[in-house]
């Protein structure tokens, strides 16, 4: 049976307001609880942007759920021995129930610091390295790396968890999970996808596989797809555009091309339980073992309600 979390936007909301809907989801019956980490917003729309460390710290103050990053970059903005210390911290902050969620990045954060973007490849090559030097770090162990991007001389980490933090690798096609499957704990991407759960199982991935999907609640399925339109029309992107445009409005002009359909027929929408119910479904049939939902817009009470009442007990009992 699929495990069913919830998504925290740092894109869309600030700290306080972060905190608040952790608290609404535990409250609500949610188990789990994925934060974003980005430098800028999708888009100005959106309107936030909170560092999540920072924001770690107090969830770990205002709930018991374990947390997981969806996804920090540990390659360009910010050096892969600073992310091990910051992930080290979090662990032992949240009693061990933490997850460093990884991915090889956008342009539109990392490209911050006026390094070159590679391509895909290099990104991928980039992000396997940084993984060891955690790793390494992690182990407790005064540590020198010398490898083909990263350097880290003398270095360790004092404030550990009792256990290495787990690292859940971010893949979107087949090549990445099955980096995923070599290099990582767990896997985790954005859709209900049985070809990448394959490749990630067949390349020795043995850990959870983990999901994430965003809905909007909302009184009308009309006034939904509006909010998720105007919100998240950046989801229906295609190819290398998310990883590649540099800036917020770069991501608002291209997904003025997405129609109010295309994004109604991506994201459930409306009052109907029963459609998110079908949806976390099909992410539970490709072989999903965990699932992070992510509400847009600002109906956040209304959603922990329905999905407390109408939608949880299906999948974790009444």
């Amino acid at each position: 049976m699929v495990s069913i979390g919830y998504f925290l936007a740092c894109e869309e909301f600030g700290p306080d307001e972060l905190v608040r809907q952790a608290g609404l989801a535990q409250e609500a019956g949610f188990q789990r609880l994925w934060i974003s980490d980005h430098f800028h917003p999708w888009t100005d729309e959106q309107g936030h942007s909170p560092f999540v460390w920072s924001v770690i710290g107090a969830l770990s103050q205002a709930t018991t759920l374990p947390v997981m990053t969806a996804v920090t970059c540990p390659t360009f903005r910010m050096h892969p021995a600073i992310v091990a210390h910051a992930a080290a911290t979090a662990a032992v902050q949240l009693k061990g129930g933490f997850t460093l969620g990884v991915g090889s990045g956008e342009a539109l954060n990392e490209h911050i610091l006026g390094r070159h973007w590679p391509p895909a490849p290099v990104r991928l090559e980039m992000l396997e390295e940084a993984v060891a030097v955690i790793r390494a770090l992690h182990r407790g162990e005064r540590t020198t790396f010398r490898g083909a991007h990263y350097t880290v001389e003398e270095a360790r980490l004092y404030t550990l968890p009792e256990q290495p933090v787990p690292i859940s690798v971010s893949a979107f096609g087949p090549h990445a999970a099955r980096v995923a499957g070599r290099i990582g704990d767990a896997f985790c991407t954005v859709s209900p996808n049985a070809r990448l759960v394959r490749a990630y199982r067949e390349s020795g991935g043995r850990g959870a596989v983990q999901g994430g999907m965003k809905v909007c609640w909302a009184p009308t399925e009309e006034e939904g797809v509006e909010t998720a339109h105007r919100l998240w029309a950046t989801e229906l992107l295609p190819g290398q555009l998310p990883s590649t445009l540099t800036r917020p409005q770069d991501f608002a002009a291209a997904s003025s091309l997405v129609t109010r359909e295309a994004v109604a027929g991506k994201m459930p929408c409306g009052p109907d339980p029963e459609r998110y119910r079908a949806r976390v479904q099909e992410f539970a049939d490709a072989g999903f073992d965990e699932l992070f939902v992510q509400q847009i817009g600002p109906r956040q009470d209304e959603f922990f309600r329905v999905w407390r009442d109408e939608v949880l007990p299906a999948f974790h009992g009444a």
